[in-house]
């Protein structure tokens, strides 16, 4: 046999791929294309969070959006201002679909709005500080809010602009209105997830621990990194409150001012979206004695399962009794679902491209219906979102991500409480119950299968000829290029008009929509214009 036969499908990829690049793009690339080894626990390195090669057509976002677009924006009470050009403030406006409820019909919600100091010529060159207070003095005199997020796009970075400064300024203008600025420039770090680790920070710094009042109910937590994409929050509250359980706040979908001030006052934080929120989750721990564990309510199976754990933490007879009647009445109406709709899709292919946990989430619910994952990625994950947590230590921490302030943070002298003590939190980390922990993605994938860090175009479009895949799972950009190739699409970032896929509804709706798409005759009928007419055909010969 040649070397090449008995290479593995994804080592055939890669090499193919790499040979189009440039060496140094090559070898730089050769790292973010990962064939998987799973065997032992043991996987192997990944370099992610690093810089996209100027030119290439990449999945990511920038750091704007990161924090403005996906941890604060589906806040509904938190007026948000970009200060920047209108563009910016737009493009971040509801694209993610994310859903909000108020209580009241005549109760604050600021999520219809987009808000902005649609920043010109003149503001670039003399400064748009002026503009910026004006602004908050029209959005104060309008809607009279509790608070005001302040957000910076790429400008305003570039320009000089202190929206710290100004929030002071003007929150002592106004001392009923928490007023907090966000240096999230999109050009500061590599992807999305700098923005993230700005939102923390002020929501850690200038947010939570303002009210001291819990919430009334028994067995109280957060659920944090869950953003209420069509409605996904909505069916998780359902969840959570027919088990009995008291969910205080989700950081941040269908969320409010109210709830983030007192949100240190509960028991327990999960973390559904590890990459976007973990570091709130581990500063809660430090300052409040508040522990975490990673959670997951995509797929019936591990809402179950999360479910499950939630309930053993508090342990309490009664609240597992309740949580199991609940699981059990809820997977009757899931199994009769699944059942017809499996023997449809099994053994079908798919690959997932999205995120810095949904590429891991998504794989269990596509396979209670039987869909094989073959590759997947994220768009903005560090190493921990793909081998675990337990790289921590071995990451290096580079230039680009000094760029982002690493809050230093001590115990509360008046409020940290433990809420669990060491012993017993030794005791059951022992018997295998696992806090502060994250095994990360590719310990759960099938060996031989591929891991590929920020997906480009010519590599998606690779990856499709070569594998021809049933079902490829990614985000709005990816959308139309995958489909243009005749290949179903389901895009993760804002579900297209659909969901919730979250919980136990949302699998039955999941299962639903990936039979529609993976069993339709569309993609087999439609045919390319270029399928029935030649094409010219060139080479191009890269000399180096």
């Amino acid at each position: 046999m040649s070397e090449v036969e008995m290479m593995t499908p994804g080592e055939v990829f890669k090499a193919e791929v790499l040979e189009k690049y440039p060496p140094k793009l090559a070898k730089k690339r050769g790292r973010q294309i990962v064939v998987n080894e799973a065997a032992g626990g043991e996987v192997p390195e990944i370099l992610a969070n690093s810089r996209t090669a100027p030119g290439i057509l990449t999945m990511r976002g920038c750091s704007y959006a990161g924090c403005k677009g996906v941890v604060l924006g589906p806040t509904r009470d938190v007026l948000q201002i970009t200060h920047g050009p209108i563009g910016c403030g737009f493009y971040s406006w509801l694209t993610r679909r994310n859903q909000t409820k108020p209580h009241t019909a005549e109760a604050v919600n600021f999520m219809p709005y987009a808000m902005s100091t649609d920043l010109q010529e003149d503001e670039i060159i003399f400064g748009g500080e002026k503009k910026l207070k004006a602004a908050i003095d029209e959005a104060i005199a309008l809607f009279h809010p509790k608070a005001i997020g302040i957000f910076s796009t790429c400008p305003v970075g570039l320009i000089g602009d202190d929206v710290h400064a100004v929030a002071r300024e003007m929150e002592a203008k106004y001392p009923d209105v928490n007023i907090f600025g966000f240096s999230c420039e999109g050009y500061k770090g590599v992807s999305q997830s700098a923005g993230h680790h700005v939102a923390n920070n002020k929501v850690f710094t200038d947010v939570v621990g303002l009210d001291d009042t819990p919430k009334q109910g028994k067995f109280r937590f957060n659920i944090l990194g869950e953003y209420n994409i069509g409605g996904d929050a909505f069916e998780i509250e359902r969840i959570v409150g027919k088990c009995g359980m008291t969910l205080h706040s989700t950081f941040s979908g269908n969320s409010t001012y109210e709830e983030f001030i007192s949100a240190h006052t509960v028991d327990l934080n999960t973390v559904m979206c590890h990459r976007s929120i973990n570091y709130l989750a581990e500063m809660m721990e430090k300052k409040y004695g508040i522990p975490w564990f990673k959670i997951n309510f995509i797929g019936a199976d591990s809402t179950a399962k999360s479910l499950r754990k939630i309930a053993e933490f508090f342990g309490d007879g009664e609240l597992t009794k309740r949580t199991e009647e609940a699981i059990a009445e809820e997977m009757e109406k899931v199994e009769a679902v699944r059942k017809e709709i499996y023997e449809r899709c099994k053994g079908k292919k798919a690959m997932l491209f999205v995120g810095g946990s949904r590429a891991h989430h998504y794989q269990d619910l596509l396979g209670e219906i039987g869909i094989e994952t073959i590759a997947a990625g994220y768009e903005f994950a560090h190493r921990d979102d793909y081998e675990g947590r337990k790289v921590l230590p071995s990451i290096v921490v580079d230039a680009d991500s000094r760029n982002i302030e690493e809050l230093t943070v001590t115990a509360d002298e008046k409020r940290y409480q433990p809420r669990i003590s060491e012993a017993e939190k030794a005791k059951r980390e022992k018997e295998g119950f696992a806090f502060s922990d994250y095994d990360g993605m590719m310990k759960q994938m099938k060996d031989k299968t591929l891991v590929i860090d920020d997906l480009n175009h010519y590599e998606t479009e690779k990856l499709i000829e070569m594998y021809k895949p049933d079902l490829v799972c990614a985000g709005i950009k990816e959308k139309y290029v995958v489909q243009k190739q005749g290949v179903p699409m389901k895009q993760l970032h804002s579900y297209d008009y659909q969901g919730p896929y979250a919980g136990f509804e949302g699998a039955i709706n999941f299962y639903k929509e990936i039979d529609r798409i993976v069993n339709s005759n569309a993609f087999r009928l439609a045919k390319a214009p270029w399928a029935d007419s030649p094409e010219l055909s060139a080479s191009y010969g890269y000399t180096g």
